[in-house]
């Protein structure tokens, strides 16, 4: 008897990805076949899935980027992507399809709607993306990662949690040194969008910070290739030791490493600082549809987990002040890091793992 069939489909961010390398990794474990289905964007964080997964490239779109021609052949691209989704289902007839979200993940749900194949998506925020919101009543189950999720009437839905990649869950919950009189560790992420304001503010809130801190930190910022040259000049300028790059491979290592995390508050983000255990200043990506970004911190942040600066207030004094309050203060700052700690899910990826083989034990008879 041949293993199963998962198909999973993700759109070309790092916020749909990761979750769905979690959940790829937890099924292969489990003796599932694993085909990821994206397109070109996504086709660039695929490097990090295991190599057992097979990758699909498929014909889609958006109209939310690009001109008028863009915009009037979207359509098209995306109906030839459904056609070759239903063609391939037709033929292999996978036992589940699971969406993360992103245009890429047209095709694929809706070729599972088609054919009634068991289908669910996972939402990563508390708002559901586009995508997903087309879906929520056509699929068997939504998935969410963050809890409260808005959802539409009629949606059956369920809180397993974002997962978090194998590489996240080997630095889970790993002990965190507080602030002292010793090197001092910042990581700045900004996720794929909006990552500009991170890097116009925190070199120069850095450079505020007073002496009897600024003399011990190191800082690791990612940034955008555009803004690299200009960020590294910022922090050599202010003779701040600071590895600039466009994107961190070791995201885990260096946020078990961090006394202290500064990010847009992406799901997968909070994820990941949540399983960890680090304190963090969030600024919420103001641009987010519906303000999703504010509503993936809530929980952190009423826990005491974070601190929340809200993109309109953001600037290099607010955001030193609040940075100084962390690491001038080694208790509040442990505090910090075991209330973020106590907001992570670290089971996600086997909850929904969970839910995955639910739904196919449900469609065998299809």
């Amino acid at each position: 008897m041949s293993a199963p069939l998962l198909v999973i489909a993700a759109g070309g961010t790092g916020g749909h990805m990761f979750p769905a390398q979690a959940l790829a990794e937890a099924m292969l474990r489990r003796g599932w076949r694993v085909r990821l289905s994206t397109d070109a964007r996504g086709a660039r964080f695929v490097g990090g899935f295991p190599h057992s997964v097979e990758i699909e490239q498929v014909a889609s779109a958006t109209f939310a980027r690009g001109g008028l021609l863009n915009k009037l052949l979207a359509p098209l691209h995306i109906a030839g992507g459904v056609l070759g989704a239903t063609l391939r289902m037709l033929r292999e007839k996978p036992d589940v399809v699971v969406g993360f979200g992103g245009y890429p993940t047209i095709p694929a749900l809706t070729a599972a709607w088609i054919l009634r194949r068991p289908r669910m998506v996972h939402e990563q925020n508390g708002v559901l993306g586009r995508v997903n919101a087309m879906f929520a009543r056509r699929v068997d189950l939504v998935a969410c990662g963050t809890w409260p999720t808005t959802l539409p009437e009629g949606a059956r839905s369920e809180h397993v949690g974002n997962p978090v990649r194998a590489a996240v869950m080997e630095r889970a919950g790993a002990p965190y040194i507080a602030p002292g009189d010793y090197p001092i560790s910042v990581l700045v992420i900004g996720g794929s969008q909006g990552a500009r304001i991170l890097s116009d503010v925190v070199p120069e809130a850095i450079a505020a910070l007073p002496d009897a801190i600024l003399r011990r930190i190191r800082v690791s910022h990612q940034a955008r290739d555009e803004d690299m040259a200009r960020v590294a000049q910022a922090y050599s300028g202010a003779g701040i030791d600071a590895d600039v790059q466009p994107f961190f491979r070791d995201v885990p290592r260096r946020m078990s490493e961090a006394q202290l995390v500064i990010s847009r508050a992406g799901a997968s983000s909070i994820a990941d600082i949540s399983i960890i255990g680090r304190p963090a200043i969030l600024i919420p990506y103001a641009a987010a549809a519906a303000d999703h970004q504010t509503a993936n911190a809530r929980g952190l942040v009423e826990a005491g987990g974070a601190i929340r600066i809200p993109e309109s207030r953001l600037d290099a004094g607010s955001l030193a002040a609040q940075i100084a309050a962390v690491l001038g203060d080694a208790r509040g700052a442990a505090l910090m890091a075991q209330a973020a700690l106590g907001q992570g899910m670290p089971d996600a990826a086997q909850r929904l793992a969970d839910r995955v083989e639910a739904l196919a034990g449900r469609g065998q008879d299809q």
